[in-house]
């Protein structure tokens, strides 16, 4: 049975949150996060390490004992140290703090005060008033549990594109060795490169007496069978998640990708186009009434309306068939148009990997050059570098500049946004970086003028270079906090500043909407991947695929420059 590093990284956090609302040690209560964060973020799934033979403690905060418990966790689905917990501690606690605003220290004194133990537990005790009178809540705060409560649906949120791709690569290479296979491929929002996935849409084509079905369903990791025939199957994997497989003809396989493909939107407008012009089109092929003139491409349905092809990426109905129509569609940047990532942590500060870790990584990657943006020591990181601490740091990142050869090694910092639009390293600091990578940490909660006036503050600082994370959410844990982007990217463009599009999968932040907004103000885009380790330089990809639904460009994406021409955008 395949455990996914999701299942993996789950498991960990959840004992971690267990154990903060318990009071335990807190770098113990770290070491289990550093965990589940280092297995969620792995490119390869512990399952195949082990496999491999591989030694687990080379990865990065893994010593003896965490090893074994991902080996325990690999070979039995179990963490027993959990079970152990779940048992002194009610497990549904955990849930709680996925209420913003609630975390392990609140949620254990509403446990201890008022014996909340659910999410129903905590929406009664905010509708009858019994929160406002516990130490260190109040009316104000009563009311914004109130309100997050009745926002929090409970439901099983859709799946991080990230864990999808784990959970679509395990099942496809399992697949793939059933007899008859020709064409296998994960259509639906999967395809697209959505953020966040629903179902899985598995398309295949296949001899007719391959028997894929049977073996679609004897899959280890199914849970339910909902239903079996001939030519789709539909079952539960133990994630939650549902696959639909469908055993489709090689002369519609065109027409199938397109259509289960989607959007539905997207699918529709072309569909209307096809009406207009005679012609049918459905999941089968493209009909001019009885007779089959397109699908066994997708190319040729898009032909059959005199379309050029339109990328996956692109098709939610937001423009992309006007854009084909008048030959205005954009080139997409791609992965090898990426020359180097400006944002990045060490272990100096909240990273897991060392400096020349990381810069060897960055090499094995290709890229030209490689920003090391260190947090700076505000209330919200207390991990962060103080003045001394950076400066000192950026000697060390002169020291191995001068060792390494093919990689340049920028000095940054991400430098937090203070409540009134501050920066939080004098500015005679700040002049001695290449840039600066400016975020917001703290205060997520200031009405939307006012923070957006706090970033255009900030903005105003000539030190000020690129806005992280410009929204601050985290998918499906946090909202984003409320801000006029409009006003922020005119800003941008006003003050030679850019935004970020942040491929740390749970951030995805600017989001391809935003990212077109931005492309469409002339507002140019740094992709970058936040990386806390040598791994995460990896999810540059993630980054890219937002940057694709977005629309942007080579020429919209500041890293797909030469050194010499991207230090040159920093001269405010």
């Amino acid at each position: 049975m395949p455990v996914h590093n999701s299942e993996i990284a789950d498991k960990f956090d959840r004992l971690a949150d267990l154990l903060e609302i318990e009071g335990a040690n807190p770098f113990r209560v770290r070491a289990y996060r550093n965990t589940a964060r280092t297995v969620r973020g792995y490119p390869r799934s512990m399952s195949d390490l082990l496999d491999d033979g591989e030694d687990l403690t080379e990865l990065p905060d893994i010593g003896d004992d965490l090893a074994e418990k991902i080996r325990a966790l690999v070979r039995s689905g179990k963490l027993p140290l959990l079970q152990e917990v779940e048992e002194r501690i009610p497990p549904a606690l955990s849930e709680l703090m996925k209420i913003e605003g609630l975390g392990p220290k609140r949620v254990r004194t509403l446990y201890n005060e008022l014996n909340i133990k659910t999410l129903d537990d905590l929406k009664e005790a905010a509708a009858s008033g019994r929160i406002h009178d516990v130490s260190g809540f109040g009316d104000k705060s009563e009311e914004k549990i109130k309100q997050r409560v009745e926002k929090f649906s409970g439901e099983k949120p859709r799946t991080l594109l990230v864990d999808a791709e784990e959970i679509a690569r395990s099942l496809l290479d399992y697949l793939k060795k059933a007899e008859g296979i020709k064409d296998v491929m994960v259509a639906g929002s999967f395809r697209r490169r959505k953020e966040t996935v629903g179902d899985l849409d598995i398309l295949i084509t296949a001899s007719k007496s391959a028997p894929i079905m049977d073996h679609f369903t004897d899959y280890d990791d199914v849970e339910e069978v909902l239903s079996k025939g001939k030519t789709r199957s539909t079952v539960y994997l133990r994630c939650g998640m549902q696959v639909d497989l469908r055993v489709v003809p090689q002369v519609g396989f065109g027409a199938a990708q397109h259509y289960f493909t989607g959007s539905r939107a997207h699918n529709i407008a072309v569909r209307k186009m096809g009406v207009r012009q005679g012609y049918k089109i459905n999941e089968y092929g493209v009909f001019k009434g009885d007779e089959r003139i397109a699908g066994k491409t997708e190319k040729s349905v898009y032909e059959s309306v005199g379309l050029p092809f339109i990328p996956p990426e692109l098709r939610e109905n937001r423009g992309e068939l006007e854009a084909a129509r008048d030959g205005s569609l954009p080139k997409l940047i791609t992965l090898k148009d990426i020359r180097g990532n400006l944002h990045a942590h060490t272990t100096a500060s909240d990273g897991h990997s060392t400096l020349k870790d990381m810069a060897h990584a960055a090499k094995e990657l290709g890229y030209e050059y490689l920003a090391i943006t260190e947090h700076s020591k505000s209330l919200a990181i207390a991990s962060g570098l103080d003045t001394k601490e950076l400066l000192a740091h950026l000697d060390r990142i002169d020291q191995l500049n001068a060792q390494l050869d093919g990689l340049v090694l920028l000095k940054s910092s991400e430098v937090d946004i203070l409540e009134d639009g501050t920066l939080d390293y004098p500015d005679e600091v700040l002049k001695q970086l290449d840039f600066t990578v400016c975020a917001i940490h703290q205060k997520f909660d200031l009405p939307r003028k006012k923070q957006t006036e706090r970033i255009l503050r900030a903005m105003d600082n000539p030190y000020f270079h690129i806005l992280a994370h410009p929204s601050g959410r985290l998918i499906n844990e946090r909202d984003p906090y409320e801000t006029d982007l409009e006003k922020i990217l005119e800003a941008a463009k006003d003050r030679n500043c850019f935004v970020e599009l942040n491929a740390q999968p749970k951030r995805l932040d600017l989001t391809d909407e935003g990212c077109k907004m931005a492309r469409e103000m002339g507002v140019k885009v740094s992709i970058a991947t936040d990386a806390h380790s040598a791994a995460g330089l990896a999810n540059m990809r993630f980054g890219v695929d937002q940057a694709r639904r977005g629309w942007l460009e080579k020429k919209d994406v500041i890293n797909c420059l030469p050194l010499k021409k991207l230090l040159q955008l920093f001269a405010r």
